[in-house]
């Protein structure tokens, strides 16, 4: 082989890595239960390529490679020092943040930003802590919601059209018609800021609103999949394996209304959202701002570690009954090893939720 046909196939070798290495951070970063370890300053060398995961019980657990032959190769943070036998005080003091990092509920960027700040660790220019360029433009629809009331109140129509919030800053910050610039001197003064501190308003908004839109379509890909899987799970009900035991029939009927119990409660807190965001929009003031951005980041946690929770849990089954189908004590099974560990935890994520105001 000649030179040049060589360092062609390196290249196309160099690429098809680069391809997927991004591949495998986006997903990541998009994700409710993949933490990357790059985001976080550690010591141990190597360390960083691998990820925090959660699985199917809710346990935190480290992924130190996963490819489509091999599979996932997972090991409990404790455990790590077998592998870095040469770094034996670094990984020590890795695993005092992991440990801590690894108790988070949910690893979505919003959760981890919040649980390193608790560590304080830098988070403002870490790329792996914000969403793919990918996922964002997924949500634009999404984003919609919040950003057409605020092309409404500025330009008086909806129809200026914009991508995402980095469309409407640079709007903003060109306004191109004289009764614009009124109105975004009248929000300035509202919100008790100066008319060049409005883009960074902007930005807090469409962050906070990202956010939200981020977890809505999260919900509406997890709540369907949780009723198919309930109308699965009730299938077996009839069959005479379980029917003829009253404590597999009460197991199922108590996991069905869980699960419908967590997706109706969690459906309803994006619903008393939406309305807040409207609230704020017919009486804008700095305190309304204020109100609504601290309403939803404080739920942040709390949302992230449920809808992770039912994530990992969902994706497991569609994965074991891709077909559907499965007999009764295949899905008794199941139901009993993969989905009751940790729906507790779920639960109870949600109704601590329930007694915050909203």
């Amino acid at each position: 082989m000649d030179g040049g046909a060589s360092d062609t196939a390196v290249d196309a070798k160099t690429a098809a890595e680069t391809a997927q290495r991004k591949a495998w951070d986006d997903e990541a970063r998009d994700s409710l239960h993949i933490l990357p370890l790059s985001s976080i300053p550690l010591e141990t060398p190597g360390l960083q390529h691998a990820r925090l995961i959660k699985n199917v019980r809710l346990q935190t657990v480290v992924e130190m490679f996963r490819d489509a032959q091999t599979g996932s190769g997972q090991v409990t943070a404790r455990h790590l020092p077998a592998y870095f036998e040469s770094y034996k005080d670094e990984i020590e003091r890795d695993l005092v943040k992991l440990e801590k990092i690894g108790a988070a509920s949910s690893f979505d960027v919003y959760s981890s930003r919040i649980e390193l700040r608790r560590l304080n660790i830098d988070v403002n220019n870490v790329e792996s802590l914000t969403l793919s360029d990918r996922k964002k433009a997924e949500l634009t629809s999404y984003m919609r919601v919040f950003t057409r009331p605020l092309m409404e109140y500025v330009y008086g129509t909806e129809e200026v059209q914009v991508a995402d919030v980095t469309d409407i800053i640079q709007l903003f910050a060109n306004p191109n018609r004289d009764e614009a610039l009124r109105n975004l001197r009248m929000m300035a003064d509202r919100l008790d800021i100066g008319l060049n501190e409005i883009p960074q308003f902007l930005e807090e908004y469409g962050d906070i609103f990202l956010s939200l839109a981020y977890f809505r379509k999260c919900l509406d890909e997890i709540v369907p999949e949780v009723q198919r899987f309930v109308t699965w799970m009730g299938e077996i009900r009839n069959s005479a394996e379980v029917k003829r035991d009253s404590r597999q029939i009460r197991l199922l009927d108590e996991i069905a209304r869980d699960l419908t119990d967590i997706s109706t409660s969690i459906t309803g807190r994006f619903e008393s959202f939406d309305n807040r965001s409207k609230d704020f929009w017919s009486d804008i003031n700095a305190e309304t701002f204020r109100t609504i951005r601290e309403l939803i980041s404080s739920h942040h946690v709390t949302i992230g570690g449920v809808l992770c929770g039912l994530a990992v849990k969902m994706n497991l089954w569609k994965h074991r009954f891709a077909r559907g189908g499965g007999g009764p004590n295949r899905r008794m099974e199941f139901v009993k090893s993969e989905i009751l560990p940790g729906l507790s935890h779920i639960k109870a994520l949600e109704q601590s939720a329930r007694t915050g105001h909203l």
